[in-house]
Parts: C-alpha cells; sequence; structure tokens
C-alpha cells in the first residue's frame, strides 16, 4: 500500500516559503557585514571580488536559493529541470524576485548567453563544472566553485550558504540565515523525539532498480538532519564516492526499515510497487509506512537550502508522524 502520492519529473541526473520582513537580517538593504575586495577559496583555487557583485549569475542548480535569501535577485540561474518552466525557483524563493526576472539558464552552459549577462560574478557552486569550464566562465568574470573538500552537486547546506554570503559580501546575514535554517530542525527534532535513530531510506526509481540517496546528497542529509539514519545494510554500501547506493530490484529487502520515502510521481510509484513483487512484499512497504511526498516537497528536500528546508520540514514532518507514530 502507499501511504501518499502525488507529483515529480525523476532526477538522478546529477538530482518556508517565507518572504523576508523589513527587520530580517536577510532581507534586502541591511547592513553589509563583507569588505572588498574579498578572496574566495573553492575546489580550483582563489578567486578575488574585487567589489561589490550587483549583476550575480547564480550557475549552481540551487545558487539562486542563498543570493535571493540574501537579498539579490540573480540576473541568470540554473534550476532542477522540474522548476524550468516556472521561472526556476520553488515556491519557497519566488516571491524573493526583485525587478525582472531572471534568465533561466537550461542545460549546459552556454558561455554566449552567460556573457550577454554582463556578470560581475558567477557562482557554480552547486554545480558539477571542471576544470575546463571553470577556466571559460573566469574569461567572463569571477567565477565561484564547490568547496574544497566537497563533491558536485553534493555542497552541505551550510557551507553553500556560507560561501555565496561570502562572495556576496554578506557574511553575517549568512550565518543569520544557515542559524534559522538549523533552528527549525532542532525544533522539528525536539518535537519528535520518536525520530530518532529510526531507520528510513530516501530513493528514487529508475530503469527498474532503486538509487538510495546517501548523507553526501542534500536529500540524505534532510532525514538525518531529523535524526532518522540510513538502514544499515544501505550503510554498508556506501563508499563515500558518490551520492546515492544503487538497489537492484531484486535486492529491495535492503530499503526497509521503519519508514521509507519514495521521490517518484503518482503513476511511477504505483506502477513500481504493482510490478515489483519483492518491493510490494518489503516490510515497510506491506505495513503501508512507505510515504510519497508530493512535488514541491520533493523538491524543496532535494534543494534543501536555507529557504526550502523549512518549507519542506512544514510539509514532510507530518507525513513522518503519521508513518512513525506522534
Amino acid at each position: 500500500m502507499i501511504r501518499k502520492i502525488l507529483v515529480l519529473p525523476a532526477l538522478l541526473a546529477l538530482v518556508a516559503g517565507c518572504s523576508a520582513a523589513p527587520d530580517d537580517p536577510a532581507a534586502p538593504g541591511g547592513e553589509a557585514g563583507g569588505s572588498f575586495p574579498v578572496g574566495v577559496e573553492h575546489v580550483f583555487g582563489t578567486t578575488e571580488i574585487p567589489e561589490r557583485p550587483a549583476r550575480v549569475v547564480a550557475l549552481g542548480v540551487t545558487d539562486a536559493d542563498p543570493v535571493l535569501a540574501l537579498g539579490v535577485t540573480p540576473v541568470g540561474l540554473a534550476s532542477y529541470t522540474f522548476y524550468e518552466e516556472t521561472g526556476g525557483l520553488g515556491p519557497w524563493a519566488r516571491d524573493l524576485v526583485q525587478g525582472e526576472p531572471p534568465v533561466v539558464l537550461a542545460g549546459e552552459p552556454n558561455l554566449e548567453q552567460i556573457a550577454a549577462l554582463a556578470p560581475d560574478v558567477i557562482l557554480a557552486v552547486s554545480a558539477g563544472i571542471e576544470q575546463p569550464m571553470y577556466d571559460q566562465l573566469s574569461a567572463i568574470a569571477p567565477v565561484v566553485a564547490r568547496p574544497v573538500g566537497t563533491i558536485a552537486y553534493g555542497v552541505p547546506r551550510d557551507e553553500h550558504t556560507r560561501i555565496v554570503a561570502t562572495a556576496l559580501g554578506e557574511p553575517e546575514r549568512g550565518e543569520e540565515l544557515i542559524r534559522q535554517a538549523d533552528a527549525a530542525f532542532t525544533d522539528a527534532v525536539a518535537a519528535n523525539p520518536q525520530f530518532q535513530g529510526r531507520t528510513g531510506a530516501t530513493v528514487l526509481p529508475f530503469d527498474g532498480k532503486y538509487g538510495a540517496f546517501t548523507t553526501a546528497d542534500n536529500r540524505g542529509r534532510f532525514m538525518t538532519g531529523l535524526g532518522l539514519v540510513q538502514p544499515p545494510r544501505i550503510d554498508e554500501l556506501d563508499t563515500g564516492e558518490s551520492f546515492y547506493v544503487e538497489v537492484a530490484s531484486e535486492q529491495a529487502g535492503l530499503l526497509d526499515g521503519d519508514v521509507l520515502v519514495m521521490l517518484a510521481d503518482e503513476g511511477a510509484a504505483a506502477e513500481q510497487v504493482a510490478r515489483d513483487a519483492v518491493l510490494a512484499q518489503v516490510p515497510v512497504v506491506a505495513q503501508d509506512r512507505m510515504i510519497v511526498p508530493d512535488a514541491d516537497t520533493r523538491g524543496a528536500m532535494t534543494y534543501n537550502s536555507v529557504l526550502s528546508a523549512p518549507f519542506a520540514l512544514e510539509r514532510l514532518v507530518p507525513e513522518l508522524q503519521a508513518a512513525l507514530g506522534s
């Protein structure tokens, strides 16, 4: 049985609606804490940004969230495919756009398109660019890539926010955003002690198998942030070299636990259970403890940004309570 099934395009691709109040430290026009020029260290070296950027290209798929949270509307942004048709932003971020909507940068980086935006800085933190692309982008404007020690598309929320805030000259406001997002998790954990130590895989079905997201991925981190842990056998298969563990259909029993979060649309989730006899018999599924969150909740978990995390918590926690008890 499936507890709840709604909508989201598959993503293994790379794969709080809140508005800033006048006294919010993340509100536009707040006192800046940074000075320029500033040097920002990242995986390809150190980038010097000579003055406060006004025209920002958010090239990483989730980079626009901390930019908007800091009161800056990017001139161009990349996005996961499921938000490309809605301006490239999730519902938790759209109301923060000021002035002209950003140009949505779809697919591989288009150097001519990016250059035409005349950026002061290019943020490629939540991205997968390598040295050759970094060099080409650097001919257009200063480029900030992911921090040292992180994998492509796997920068944790706090590091992501911190490096973006440094590049934009807003380190103090960045720290406040981090504290606010962390507090949302702290409050959810305190209100739900029954989540602590319970096992729960977060998976995406693809090509007749499953990707179980690890703590190198935002979706896996979202669950561990609530106190849940990966099923032990998934943990054993996690080499730390990827953001997911591949599980064959006949190994679906590895996904058993106290709860299972299935990231798929309605048709895919229902069809997966109907055609996968092994999955259907796994206790977490057979006993109705499988959750299929709605599309925007799945999107918010995937982003797990300072803007999207509170939005996702508000929607997913009640479903976890129903599956795990309250």
